[in-house]
């Protein structure tokens, strides 16, 4: 039997090698009860066979007979527990097709007590193994990492959270944050955030069954079979090609158990490759008015969200079926991968297929990505708002790099907000005040001046300036006090110095950018 995590495997011969006698016998209301009888007569014992129990004593012949009162323990009975419930002692064809079963899912609190001994009595009823598997679960325990318990009052009611949060969200944050044998914090935030997840992939659902609609309501046919893939952009194949590694990827981690891993490349790859990337990279496409490129979007769409919601069905069991099951009637019974089944439950699980790999394109997607982000971060640095627009320069040496900016089209001025994106093999042309962000194999140039407007930057500044003035001063005034320092807490003082070192900081960097304002007049 493999046990998972396999740390499990010293504890579970630590029992075994130093084994003790084991009283079976428990004074309970319900349970097996002991078979044994005696008789009042003569003090002979007798051990019922499971076809008859005694009804007179074999030695004298008594009829004065009692069975023992006693239950058998409550893991005794649960030891049984893998034949008992197939029909055994019986030979059932229940007990022939199901037993051994897989794996069994199960905390790490019970390996003595349930385990170890539904094992020896496995090998000792029926001969063999009663499961191949065995994955141990850790505890839940509060934020504080503490046991629950009542005289804590730390206990969460998982029906109150499910009506706040919904199933699916407690269930996601349960298993996602886990890994096998190992305690799991409940953090109230992190089932907000799994709550948040699941409207993510509900409303990504919304928005891409929209366009369904709007498809249908053109006269477009929708498709259901993968269109030519000459109409695939860069986009589509990049998109594509990643569902089918998180295919893999996530099939390999559950099958090592790996629950907890298995989740997180999920949830990251729906949230932030399928809708923050892909959904903004073809918007553009679903608006415009070339049909072609809206059936091989709308296909890529449907097929990324069908392997999506396979793969997120083992934690989120309800939304992905409510969406599966809606999407499926929306396109006439039949899925973008080819699936027919009436329920996500019994559709076919996900599978990288060979025909859905594009590697080069993966490359070149990564590429526009990290020039968005370059972008973005330099908006950041100078809290520009998306809305303005920014001419981009690409300025690469490299002939591959710039191919890949010039085939990019209108999704990457969408994605980085641009007014036009202009790509070339040297910096022949862009103001010496451009701000510029690099990548592998590029430099992004962005002129300051589309930017940024420079009186108001500077009259933005000035007042910056004035306030660090003020702060600086009532800083400085207060660490040159003796009575302060002297009287103050060690906290409190290391507290205003840090304040005052920030704000000389950031002085600083008022007066450069100001004087850097300056020189462009």
């Amino acid at each position: 039997v493999k046990l998972v995590p396999p740390s499990m495997d010293k504890t579970y011969y630590n029992w075994t090698n130093n084994i003790k006698d084991w009283c079976i016998s428990r004074q309970l209301w319900w349970g097996h009860r002991i078979p044994a009888y005696y008789c009042k007569d003569c003090g002979n014992i007798m051990v019922a066979t499971k076809d008859n129990a005694p009804c007179e004593c074999s030695k004298c012949h008594s009829k004065n007979i009692q069975q023992d009162e006693d239950t058998l323990d409550t893991w005794f009975s649960s030891a049984l527990w893998p034949f008992s419930t197939l029909g055994w002692p019986d030979e059932t064809e229940d007990l022939k097709y199901f037993f051994p079963t897989d794996v069994l899912v199960t905390g790490y609190d019970i390996i003595f007590f349930w385990v170890i001994r539904m094992i020896f009595s496995s090998y000792e009823h029926m001969g063999t193994k009663p499961f191949s598997t065995v994955m141990f679960h850790g505890l839940v325990r509060d934020a504080q990492g503490r046991k629950m318990s009542k005289s804590l009052g730390n206990g969460i009611d998982p029906l109150e959270v499910i009506d706040q949060y919904g199933t699916d969200a407690l269930r996601f944050m349960l298993i996602s944050g886990s890994a096998p044998g190992s305690d799991i914090r409940y953090i109230p935030e992190r089932v907000v955030a799994a709550r948040n997840f699941a409207n993510k992939v509900w409303n990504a659902s919304r928005f891409i069954m929209m366009n369904i609609n709007s498809l249908t309501e053109a006269g477009i046919q929708v498709p259901t079979e993968k269109p030519d893939e000459s109409t695939f952009t860069v986009a589509d194949k990049w998109i594509l090609s990643k569902v089918n590694e998180l295919a893999a990827d996530a099939t390999d981690k559950l099958d090592k158990f790996e629950l907890g891993v298995a989740g997180d490349k999920i949830e990251d790859f729906i949230w932030n490759e399928f809708c923050d990337w892909y959904i903004e990279m073809v918007k553009p496409r679903l608006y415009g008015e070339d049909a072609a490129t809206k059936v091989s979007a709308i296909w890529t769409l449907e097929y990324v969200l069908t392997q999506s919601l396979k793969l997120l069905h083992p934690y989120m069991p309800f939304v992905t079926e409510e969406i599966y099951v809606a999407l499926r009637e929306q396109l006439g019974g039949k899925m973008a991968d080819g699936d027919t089944a009436e329920s996500i439950m019994v559709s076919n699980w996900p599978v990288k297929r060979d025909d859905l790999v594009f590697t080069k394109e993966e490359q070149d997607t990564e590429l526009i990505k990290a020039a968005v982000k370059s972008v973005r971060d330099i908006r950041i640095s100078l809290n520009v708002p998306p809305s303005k627009k920014a001419h981009i320069y690409v300025v690469s040496d490299d002939e591959n790099v710039r191919r890949v900016f010039e085939e990019a089209g209108s999704f990457a001025k969408a994605l980085a907000c641009a007014s036009d994106i202009t790509v070339q093999a040297d910096k022949a042309g862009i103001a010496d005040d451009a701000l510029s962000g690099v990548i592998p194999g590029a430099t992004i140039f962005v002129p300051f001046a589309d930017m940024v407007d420079v009186e108001k930057e500077k009259e933005r500044l000035t007042k910056e300036k004035e306030r660090l003035e003020k702060e600086l001063e009532r800083s400085n005034k207060m660490l040159s006090n003796e009575n302060f320092v002297k009287k103050a807490p060690e906290k409190k003082l290391a507290e205003e110095r840090a304040k005052q070192k920030d704000y000389e900081d950031m002085m600083e960097k008022v007066k450069q950018q100001l004087a850097h304002l300056e020189g462009l007049n």
